[in-house]
């Protein structure tokens, strides 16, 4: 499990070791960390570290001084280390004197030798847009293709909500310390490698699964389980219009659970054709014994549709609502209102914009809190970062997806029958929705990278035969 930790969160972290050990001592701990990642970066896309070029790009304070103790570190490994002072009446003294003591040089350009840049210019307190002249620097850096590492934050974006509003830094490599902050998942910030410090920090509520919480958690027959105690889920989706989103949600559920899938609606022929084992009935009602429900793909929003979806509501069985399923919601928020049995929403931000009458805004976080908050539900919101949040716990998952290959049409069809069939299994709403969603986006890289050499576009049916792929590797 990777949990995420506030700026405030981590200076109560902090404030123990600041206290108990000798000044300085922490900022020079968490340089030698920083410096450790810079060599090895260094050696993997140069092939050495002692003769090579870093410029560091120092603000004021803390973050600056941890740049330029790295630097300074480097250069007594041979590494040629230059600095530019973005305010040079409020940089680190101690820091700085001990780069000039090695033979650290204060520059006021890039140049054209070097090998990478650090980004010192502010930390988990930077607020707002890069300034004019350190965006000038970071800009010459990018034009020269210099790779740049972040230190504890991407100067320029936003460390609570990812948010960008300007010019920002683009890093290869993001180094932090003690804990992930949210901007690490909620934002482009190359590879993120944390150092241990050695701060004490507990779990949070916001967090994200990793491959192994999702093996552990993933449902798996046992030698005395049988179609039925794996879990039966339904599947309400589907219309004339609309055929391929049930046979697109009915695939992707088979493909999740070793169970059982019924499937009730107006693509029964279409269906039936793709997944013969798929159970069809003539109608809802008629569906049969099932542990929870989708209901929404595909279903078009006339009254039909309304019908369907209040029939799926009224039941004390799980149920995700999805696509036309959200829209028709929206139009009918009390037909989910107090209800008991869990309930998962997944709008992306065009439905969050009808459900929540605003569309989510920056900080997707607190709005997704607010959606499950407004209906008792858990909401997963989708983005090439999924966020989803519990209603009553204040827990929150992030799932980054690596790329955007799952942005195409039909793909949040499978991703509502992943997260059927795991409701079906008895996994807790919130952590079907995180499971699904990483096996989701995983299915989703797989499918792009196949055949290689290099990812390309996909689409929905292709993503879908590499479902059983992703989970099987996780």
């Amino acid at each position: 499990m990777r949990y995420y930790y506030t700026a405030d969160q981590i200076r109560v972290a902090e404030a123990p070791l600041l206290a108990a050990l000798p000044d300085g001592a922490l900022m020079r701990r968490a340089a030698t960390g920083l410096a450790h990642v810079i060599a090895a970066e260094l050696r993997e896309r140069t092939g050495g570290v002692a003769g090579r070029r870093i410029c560091a790009v120092v603000g004021s304070g803390a973050n600056g001084g941890d740049a330029l103790w790295a630097a300074t570190l480097l250069r007594r490994r041979g590494v040629a280390t230059a600095a530019i002072l973005l305010d040079p009446q409020r940089t680190h003294p101690g820091a700085l004197s001990a780069f000039r003591s090695v033979g650290g040089q204060v520059t006021q350009n890039l140049t054209a030798a070097t090998d990478l840049v650090i980004d010192g210019v502010v930390g988990i307190s930077g607020q707002g847009p890069l300034r004019p002249a350190a965006a000038e620097v970071f800009a010459a850096a990018e034009a020269a293709g210099v790779a740049v590492v972040a230190v504890d934050v991407p100067s320029g974006i936003d460390v609570a909500t990812g948010s960008i509003t300007g010019p920002a830094v683009r890093a290869a490599l993001t180094v932090t310390f003690g804990g992930r902050k949210p901007v690490h998942a909620l934002a482009d910030c190359g590879r993120v490698e944390v150092v241990d410090i050695g701060l004490d920090l507990p779990p949070t509520p916001l967090m994200a699964l990793d491959a192994a919480d999702v093996r552990a958690c993933w449902p798996v027959p046992g030698p005395l389980d049988d179609k039925y105690t794996q879990g039966v889920v339904g599947i309400l989706a589907g219309s004339a219009a609309y055929p391929g989103a049930a046979v697109l949600c009915t695939g992707a559920a088979v493909a999740a659970t070793s169970g059982m899938v019924r499937y009730a609606g107006a693509a029964a022929a279409e269906v039936v054709v793709h997944w013969p084992e798929v159970v069809i009935a003539s109608s809802p009602a008629a569906t049969g014994r099932v542990q929870a429900v989708v209901v929404g793909p595909g279903l078009g929003t006339d009254e039909a549709a309304l019908e369907t979806l209040t029939y799926a509501l009224r039941t004390d069985l799980p149920v995700i609502v999805d696509a036309d399923g959200l829209t028709v919601l929206a139009a009918h928020p009390h037909l989910v209102l107090g209800r008991a049995a869990p309930t998962v929403l997944t709008p992306h931000a065009g439905e969050y914009a009808r459900l929540a009458g605003e569309p989510p805004g920056v900080d997707r976080v607190a709005a997704t809190r607010r959606l499950a908050t407004t209906f008792g539900a858990t909401v997963l919101l989708k983005g090439n970062v999924t966020v989803i949040a519990e209603a009553h716990s204040g827990q929150v998952y992030l799932n980054p997806a690596g790329g955007s290959w799952a942005a195409t049409a039909g793909s949040g069809d499978l991703l509502s029958g992943i997260i059927g069939a795991l409701l079906a299994a008895g996994l807790p709403a919130a952590q079907a929705a995180a499971a699904a969603a990483f096996v989701h986006a995983r299915a989703a890289n797989i499918s792009a990278a196949d055949p290689g050499p290099v990812s390309v576009p996909t689409s929905a049916s292709r993503i879908l035969t590499h479902i059983r792929t992703a989970i099987a590797r996780l």
